[in-house]
C-alpha cells in the first residue's frame, strides 16, 4: 500500500505540475498581453528580461507545487502507517 500512495502521489504531482503551467502562462498573458516566452513561438520576440522573470516565476510555482505535493505524500504515508499499527 506504501508504494500505491507514493505512486498516487506522484501522479497528484505531475497533475499539479500541468495545472501549475497552464495557470502561470495564463496569468502571464492576461497580465503582460503577450504569450509566454516558452521558446515554443519563434515568432514572438522575447526580451531577455521578461524570459528571466517568467522563468523565475515558473520555477518558483512549480517548486511550491512540488513541496506540498510531497508533504501530502508524506503525511498520507504516516497517517496509513498509523491505521496498519492500530488494526
Amino acid at each position: 500500500m506504501n508504494l500505491l500512495i507514493k505512486l498516487l502521489g506522484t501522479a497528484v504531482s505531475l497533475g499539479a505540475g500541468l495545472a501549475s503551467t497552464n495557470l502561470v502562462n495564463t496569468i502571464w498573458e492576461k497580465t503582460t498581453g503577450q504569450k509566454a516566452p516558452t521558446g515554443k513561438n519563434e515568432d514572438v520576440p522575447t526580451s531577455l528580461r521578461s524570459a528571466l522573470i517568467f522563468a523565475l516565476v515558473s520555477a518558483s510555482v512549480s517548486a511550491t507545487i512540488q513541496v506540498l505535493a510531497n508533504r501530502g505524500t508524506q503525511r498520507a504515508i504516516t497517517r496509513f502507517a498509523k491505521t496498519q499499527d492500530i488494526v
